[in-house]
Parts: structure tokens; C-alpha cells; sequence
């Protein structure tokens, strides 16, 4: 059986119960070298034999997930965050399911939401942006004619921005040019939960200066807009005035 595990974003104690448990039980672990962080290695038995994917091709970590499964092993593929999110996991279950191996998936921590609680901000806020953006820059690596970060920026909701360090410019550029102010918040969050994490708060405007002045061009996530200024209205949730099936209304509402 393979796992398709999420590592989480960093800290070690960030990784999930089951994902744990899965990690304390395999017999081989193959893991994203150069992004999971290697203390979550030490939840591994001392007889497991351990990959690091770094240098591997898709079809040499196939390779290693089938011959796992055909000794009867079972077998972790631990990617950071959430394997969801940029985890090139999909290439890998077409591979197993032509070879008929069965796997299942546990989701992890995003490094997007290691960041907003670095941030300590709510990505959606009432009366601010109640869609958050989950995009990259386009690169080496192609994105969608409709999918141009100069179109989800004229939406100017809340925008995260993976595997886009080293392309702040053009970043900045196609912000600007979508619609967002130049004095929109933005943030740049260098490894969140990792020991040497970093926020470097700027605006939109100034996103490329800000990666320059503190040298970052990699492993960081953007975020951008105004819910990171904290000028959201009050939730109706928990209004006394607004009532819904587990509790009564009181008083008038002090909502917008």
C-alpha cells in the first residue's frame, strides 16, 4: 500500500496524528528532500529504508513504490504542506493505477496556512475579501491562458502566491496591471514554521524591492490583500443580535 502524506508546513509537530502513525509503521519512506523538513524522519523505525526524491525522476520513485508494494511493504511518499497543493501527486497516482496499486492520501498542514498564522491574519474577513486566489507566477512551468496573473488579479481578493519568489518582478508587474493598488498589503513569508522563518511586510508596490532587500528569491509564499491590514467587519456569526439554530437572537444587531 502506498501513503501519500503531508508533511506539513515545517515544524515537526505540524504533521498529522494519522500521517505520524503512518510514518512510526513504514517500511520505506520516500520524501521531498529538498522541501520536508528531515527532523519529521526521526517518527521512522530505524529499519526503514528512506529516499530522498530530490534527485529521483517520477519514474524512479515509481519504481521504488512498486517494488515496495510487490514485497508486501508498506510504503509513505511524504511531500511538504498539503500534497494537494503543487504536490505533483496526480503524475504519480496515474503511474500506480496503471500498474494497479492501491494508495490512499492524508492531507496536511499547508504552508499557506503556516503562513497566515505566522501573519496572524484571516485569509477571508467580512466587508475585506471573502475568496481567497491560490495561484503561481508562470515560469518554466506553463499557466492556463485563462489563469494569467494579470486576470485574478482584477478580482483584488485575497491572493496566495506559490513558487513565485524568484519571479517578483514580473509579479509585481502583472499586480499592478490586474488592478490592485500599489498600497494593497502584501507579505512576503520566508519558510513559515521553520526555525529561520521570516515576514517581510510590504505592499504591492514595493513586493520586488522587498525580496531584493532581504534576499529571498526562494521557499516563500506571497500573500496579498487588504485582510492583512485587519479592517474586516465584525463576523454576523457571533452577533447578539443574529440569531440562527443553536442560538437566539438578542437585542438588536450591531452588524453592517
Amino acid at each position: 500500500m502506498i501513503h501519500f502524506v503531508g508533511a506539513g508546513p515545517g515544524a515537526p509537530d505540524l504533521i498529522t496524528v494519522r500521517g505520524a502513525r503512518l510514518l512510526t509503521m513504514a517500511d520505506v519512506v520516500i520524501y521531498a528532500g529538498s522541501l520536508v523538513n528531515p527532523e519529521v524522519l526521526a517518527l521512522c523505525s530505524p529499519y526503514c529504508e528512506i529516499h530522498d526524491s530530490a534527485g529521483m525522476t517520477l519514474e524512479e520513485t515509481v519504481e521504488v513504490m512498486r517494488e515496495a508494494n510487490d514485497a508486501g511493504k508498506d510504503c509513505v511518499r511524504l511531500h511538504t504542506g498539503d500534497p494537494a497543493l503543487y504536490g505533483a501527486i496526480a503524475e504519480q497516482m496515474v503511474e500506480l493505477d496503471r500498474l494497479g496499486i492501491s494508495y490512499d492520501v492524508v492531507p496536511g498542514v499547508s504552508s499557506l496556512f503556516g503562513a497566515a498564522a505566522v501573519l496572524g491574519t484571516e485569509l477571508t474577513q467580512p466587508g475585506v475579501s471573502q475568496s481567497l486566489i491560490i495561484t503561481r507566477a508562470e515560469g518554466r512551468t506553463p499557466v492556463p491562458e485563462a489563469e494569467q496573473l494579470q486576470l485574478l488579479a482584477s478580482h483584488q481578493a485575497t491572493m496566495a502566491l506559490f513558487l513565485s519568489a524568484g519571479l517578483l518582478d514580473q509579479v509585481q508587474e502583472e499586480l499592478l496591471a490586474g488592478g490592485y493598488e500599489a498600497d494593497t498589503p502584501a507579505a512576503i513569508v520566508y519558510r513559515a514554521t521553520w526555525p529561520d522563518e521570516a515576514v517581510y511586510r510590504c505592499t504591492v508596490g514595493t513586493l520586488s524591492e522587498c525580496a531584493r532587500e532581504h534576499e529571498v528569491s526562494k521557499t516563500a509564499l506571497i500573500v496579498i490583500g487588504d485582510v492583512l491590514a485587519k479592517t474586516g467587519q465584525r463576523s454576523k456569526l457571533y452577533d447578539p443580535g443574529f440569531g440562527h439554530g443553536y442560538r437566539s437572537a438578542k437585542g438588536g444587531s450591531t452588524c453592517a
